[in-house]
């Protein structure tokens, strides 16, 4: 139940008798307002290891996707950051994909998913990725209207399928954070999310062995060991935890530290909705959230030296919590549902049903 996951339950929000089509299903892992809908997996979902191992089958995606059948339908949503948009709608239905991002592994990320991998995928990478990118765009014209998750997508939809994407951010659940006293506040600093190396942890760890500061690091992922190894005396790494813990670290933190170049990013706006600033990178979806100089600051290059001088401008920084708090109401999920709403009913010009 990650940013993916939370779209797709606050559209089934919007469309309540909706179907869901995915490759794999996990009945553990997932919402019980997801459970409460049809699920059809495709080929791919009984294939060997398919729900730990999803990714291997990248190669076979394309196929599976366009082995669906959606005559049932005069409204087909799908909600991708891989080849979900590649499925086949029975014309007239209507296809409005909203697009997390293009394949990063494929277009804007590349060259570091190529440099992070071993020897035999990268003996595969390059003629693989030459095929999804000739089929990705190609399926581009499958769609009817693109919805971007940022302004930062719209310009990768743009530039690898020369079209136009109107922008309706993700939803985050605000009302689930709150902020503390300032008398509750930690002497730390926090960096939450996935640990992998296309957002750069090791820079924020680095950082804060320089400055002798306490962070805090919460999250999972390929790199967490090597966080471990690397961290200094005052970098605590916690990893993975469970939700509670997570609003409590985000609630008395000094600040967010957010070194990567995401899509959108919720982690910002969570840290914001708690009530505490961020300390990001520069570009991204962050832009778009962080407010320069009143619910955060930023950094101009992924280094070292930028994070560490960041900290410090964040420490002068007069910053109000209650600012926070604001902005990120801006992206909470009634937003989203009613803005994605009114997308659907221009389109379709047909007004929606409000469920209950």
């Amino acid at each position: 139940m990650r940013g993916g996951e939370k779209v797709l339950e606050a559209l089934c929000d919007i469309f309540p008798d909706a179907d869901i089509y995915t490759h794999v299903c996990d009945l553990r892992a997932i919402s019980d307002a997801l459970k409460s809908h049809r699920i059809e997996t495709t080929f791919i979902g009984k294939l060997p290891y398919a729900s730990k191992m999803y990714k291997r089958y990248l190669p076979l995606m394309p196929m599976a996707l366009e082995q669906i059948d959606l005559s049932a339908y005069d409204l087909v949503i799908s909600s991708e950051s891989g080849p979900a948009k590649g499925i086949i709608p029975t014309s007239p239905a209507l296809h409005i994909c909203y697009c997390h991002s293009p394949m990063r592994y494929i277009w804007n990320m590349y060259n570091r998913y190529y440099d992070s991998s071993g020897l035999m995928t990268r003996m595969m990478m390059p003629p693989l990725a030459h095929y999804l990118r000739t089929w990705d765009v190609a399926t581009a014209n499958r769609v009817d209207d693109f919805v971007a998750n940022s302004t930062t997508v719209a310009h990768r939809i743009r530039s690898y399928y020369r079209r136009e994407a109107s922008i309706i951010h993700p939803p985050v659940d605000t009302s689930a954070f709150g902020s503390v006293a300032p008398s509750e506040l930690g002497d730390y600093h926090l960096m939450v999310g996935e640990l992998v190396s296309y957002k750069r942890p090791e820079l924020a760890v680095e950082a804060f062995n320089r400055l002798k500061m306490k962070l805090v690091v919460i999250g999972g992922g390929e790199m967490l060991e090597h966080l471990k190894h690397i961290a200094g005396p005052t970098v605590t790494i916690l990893g993975s935890q469970p939700f509670e813990a997570l609003k409590y670290h985000y609630a008395r933190c000094k600040a967010l530290i957010f070194p990567g170049e995401e899509d959108f990013g919720i982690v910002p706006v969570e840290a914001m909705a708690s009530g505490r600033p961020v300390i990001a990178y520069g570009r991204g979806g962050a832009t778009e959230t962080v407010i320069a100089n009143k619910t955060g600051v930023f950094f101009k290059e992924q280094t070292v030296e930028d994070i560490a001088d960041a900290v410090q401008r964040m420490d002068r920084l007069d910053f109000n919590p209650a600012d926070a708090v604001s902005r990120a109401s801006d992206f909470r999920r009634e937003v989203f549902a009613n803005r994605f709403r009114h997308f659907i009913e221009r389109a379709t010009g047909t007004e929606l049903a409000v469920s209950a």
